[in-house]
């Protein structure tokens, strides 16, 4: 299963259904073990009274462990209208509604419409949008301390993988493709935002990365 993350027209597999499972799943196992080792990265740097932006966060899970954790409050921004749906349902049951704001929509769309944050996030959503450029630039300057991605890693093993699962989504009739960006060229773009990696994770297939800001944002 690809994750939710995003690019323009090709949303329709981030349906109600893969909404529902993903609040169900959250719910029963807690977070994705990449999220949940984002999740431990910040929260080790401290989050009390933190503005959080989480870019294509799907149900809203980094949202809801770091407000949980401490943070004052959180701007999700996902353009799968069922997904913020369940973000919005969950916080309402944890009571945290009240601090956690949603904005419906492609992040780089609507980037003039969103305000920078202390800690700016994106889970496993570089791998779905194919202007990582954009992506990276117009996220990572809206970070004022802290910048986290969960992203593939530079496989050959992927980089065959990728284009059959993309031709799977093209034969089912989905506008979704999912794209291997290099791992060199997004640190590339983090970096030319004024952002230094601090700590890093791998799996198999996930690469961790948290950064932080070396001056005013």
């Amino acid at each position: 299963m690809v994750d939710a993350c995003g690019c323009d027209g090709g949303f329709e597999i981030f349906d109600e259904k893969s909404a529902e499972e993903d609040l169900q799943r959250y719910r029963g196992h807690g977070p994705d073990a990449t999220t949940a080792t984002l999740v431990d990265m910040i929260r080790d740097r401290g989050v009390s009274g933190s503005s959080l932006l989480d870019i294509g966060g799907g149900i809203g899970v980094i949202d809801h462990e770091l407000l949980r954790a401490g943070a004052g409050h959180a701007v999700l921004v996902d353009a799968s209208g069922p997904a913020v749906e369940m973000a919005r349902r969950e916080a309402r049951r944890r009571g945290t509604l009240d601090r956690l704001e949603f904005v419906d929509g492609d992040f780089v769309s609507r980037a003039s419409d969103v305000d920078v944050a202390d800690i700016v996030t994106l889970d496993r959503v570089i791998c779905c949008y194919p202007d990582v450029e954009s992506l990276v630039r117009l996220s990572a300057t809206r970070a004022r301390s802290l910048y986290g991605l969960v992203l593939p890693r530079d496989r050959r093993l992927l980089r065959w993988a990728l284009p059959l699962l993309n031709a799977w989504f093209r034969i089912r009739g989905f506008r979704y493709r999912t794209f291997l960006h290099a791992n060199a060229k997004v640190d590339a773009l983090v970096a030319a935002a004024g952002l230094r990696q601090v700590r890093e994770s791998r799996t198999f297939m996930w690469r961790v990365v948290l950064y932080e800001r070396l001056g005013p944002a």
